[in-house]
């Protein structure tokens, strides 16, 4: 099963309501790490953000648009990558902070932008070419999935920061 097809039925599952008093009213989707932990797709990411000490500032009031690699795009990481990120935090909150941008940017804002400034400080470059979006090169293959303090862009690598 693809990670936008387990993505898909996980926020489809966390906005079905269980709640029989009051049928109409659908949950409020849960905070960005807790959308992606029940995702079931980034768990690497979740990891990262937890041993960046980043999970307090996610779990924030935000709003937040975070392009969220899953499990397979940091995979593609150079083998031992992942285990040295996890033990340099401030490289890891580097690289992660890379990934978000203040502010809840839907798909439809997104493909106005040529660039974006992310909450590391450093922009990203957005294009769109044939209908597919890209963000330094990394597809999105996924687009406005809610949180309750954001949204996630589904993307299939990891991006790094500029070289400072």
């Amino acid at each position: 099963m693809t990670a936008v097809a387990v993505l898909s039925i996980a926020v489809l599952g966390a906005a079905c309501s269980d709640d029989d008093d009051d049928p109409v009213a659908p949950e409020t989707p849960g905070t960005i790490v807790a959308v992606a932990s029940s995702a079931g797709t980034f768990n690497t990411l979740v990891a990262a953000v937890r041993a960046a000490g980043l999970e307090g500032t996610l779990t924030g009031q935000g709003p937040f648009t975070v392009f969220a690699p899953t499990d397979d795009a940091f995979a593609k990481l150079p083998a031992g990558t992942v285990d040295a990120l996890l033990q340099d935090p401030q490289q890891l909150a580097s690289i992660l902070t890379y990934h978000v941008i203040a502010g809840k940017v839907l798909a439809a804002d997104v493909v106005q932008l040529s660039t974006a400034t992310t909450v590391n400080g450093n922009p990203v470059s957005i294009r769109v070419e044939n209908g597919v979006v890209y963000v330094n090169g990394a597809k999105v293959v996924a687009t406005d999935v809610e949180a309750s303090n954001g949204v996630i862009h589904v993307i299939d690598t990891v991006l790094l920061p500029p070289a400072n």
